[in-house]
């Protein structure tokens, strides 16, 4: 009997290469470990990258000569609108091709056009070089996203996902810290003469120093080994017996994710939504201490950054850890219930710190604000990457970074300002539209978490169908 079942396990291997690859024993976890902590590394460096602009707001203008208008194009649409529309394609080769090769080309991309930034002489100039920024971030996070998860076992991939995800926070708060020193260093005006470019502003030095290291960083994540695709991978056998992985067209991704709206619908909403509330707070914190409190914006950023950094960080990690946590004990949908519950534990700190007198009270409460807001960042993806088939995860979050940039980076920081200039008309209630708007939005995010809950549980059980029917 033991011969018998070598020799069908053989035959198997034989006609079915692709599956047989795909049930080999996850890498060392000290090597998925590693390649976390370059991605980390590299979703950092993307994040400073992409906030320092709002810190130069001050001398760009005046070195420029340029508008507010101007400005607001070079921090919102010439990013934002090349991110996202770069974004799809890119996520449809993440499903095609090598994972890795293209997260370094990315790297290398936005790395120079950041350095680039530094030798801008015009508005147009700049807002070349900050569309492809936008261009060269938008291959991260859905190749690592599909990487991750053929680096981990799904019980542990939240966490592995939760701990990617610092690298926003990382970035982010750094990029406030270093902001904070920029401010007070480029505040004078000045130039500074450098080999082979010639004159630059003082302010034009940051862009070279934070983009010219993430060349190096590309290089390294160049060396990363590409993984085995696993979990329901579409295979088909030809004329010769053998099956092998095939390609699935984009029609039927769209196909599959339209027979599964009811749950991809709420968790895009759900967590883009998160996404607005955390993205309009970030442009106004500093803000608000320096109308309402009388800090300067160094101060405000220095100890803006280190929340960010510190509780930012372990929120998402715990977020993620928690959906791993759920769903191990038999939870299906219990990334999906991290992401319904996030809102709740984040409402009452988030509407409270706008509104107190104390500055450092205030500080104390965006504390767990940041730690529970956070949680869906860590879950989000994850949940995603739960759902959806192997070849079909680089397109699906291709879209959830979509929705999410366009409600989160492109409504959340508006909808504040305009509450505060045309309902309030008045730029010191600026703290009552810090309460006002996460209120609103935390508790559309809240609804639809809750909305997905149960219908999670039927698109589980049809990706298990799906399989069934691809896999043979």
């Amino acid at each position: 009997m033991a011969e018998i079942d070598v020799a069908a396990e053989v035959e198997e291997s034989l006609h079915h290469p692709a599956k047989e690859e795909a049930e080999k024993p996850y890498p060392k976890a000290i090597y998925g470990w590693y390649v976390v902590g370059i991605l980390v590394l590299a979703y950092t460096f993307s994040f400073i990258d992409r906030q320092i602009l709002s810190l130069l707001v001050g001398p760009i203008k005046r070195d420029l000569a340029i508008s507010d208008t101007q400005m607001s194009l070079l921090q919102g649409f010439a990013f934002a609108a090349f991110y996202c529309v770069a974004g799809l394609p890119i996520g449809r080769l993440v499903d095609r091709y090598h994972r890795v090769n293209i997260i370094a080309l990315g790297v290398f991309v936005w790395s120079l056009m950041t350095a680039l930034c530094g030798t801008a002489r015009s508005f147009l100039m700049l807002f070349v070089f900050r569309a492809g920024v936008g261009v060269g971030e938008a291959a991260l996070s859905p190749a690592a996203y599909s990487i991750i998860a053929d680096y981990f076992p799904p019980k542990r991939l939240g966490f592995a996902l939760g701990v990617y995800g610092m690298g926003v926070y990382i970035g982010a708060g750094l990029a406030l810290i270093i902001g904070a020193a920029v401010i007070a260093l480029v505040s004078e005006g000045g130039s500074a003469t450098l080999p082979l470019i010639g004159e630059i502003y003082a302010w034009q030095i940051t862009f070279l120093v934070v983009g010219l290291p993430g060349i190096l960083v590309a290089l390294w994540v160049w060396t990363l080994r590409e993984p085995v695709r696993r979990g329901h991978v579409r295979q088909e056998t030809g004329a010769d017996g053998i099956s092998r992985r095939v390609e699935v067209p984009v029609k039927e991704v769209f196909e599959y994710m339209g027979k599964n709206w009811r749950t991809i619908v709420p968790l895009n909403l759900c967590y883009a939504l998160s996404a607005m509330m955390a993205y309009g707070v970030a442009a106004w914190i500093p803000t608000l201490f320096v109308r309402t409190h009388g800090w300067t914006y160094p101060e405000a950023g220095f100890w803006y950054g280190l929340v960010i950094v510190i509780f930012g960080t372990t929120g998402v990690i715990a977020g993620g850890w928690t959906g791993d946590f759920l769903t191990g004990k038999g939870i299906r949908n219990g990334r999906m219930m991290v992401c319904a519950f996030t809102g709740l534990a984040a409402f009452p700190f988030s509407i409270a710190y706008p509104l107190v007198d104390d500055p450092w009270i205030a500080l104390l409460l965006l504390c767990p604000s940041t730690f529970f807001a956070t949680f869906t960042t860590g879950a989000g993806p994850s949940a995603l990457q739960e759902l959806m088939p192997n070849q079909m995860r680089g397109f699906a979050s291709a879209i959830l970074i979509f929705v999410v940039t366009i409600i989160g980076l492109g409504l959340g920081p508006t909808s504040i300002a305009l509450v505060t200039d045309y309902v309030y008309g008045d730029e010191a209630m600026l703290r009552y539209s810090l309460a006002v708007v996460p209120a609103i939005v935390l508790t559309l995010a809240i609804v639809a978490g809750f909305l997905g809950l149960k219908p999670y549980l039927a698109s589980l059980d049809y990706l298990k169908h799906w399989s069934t029917q691809n896999e043979k």
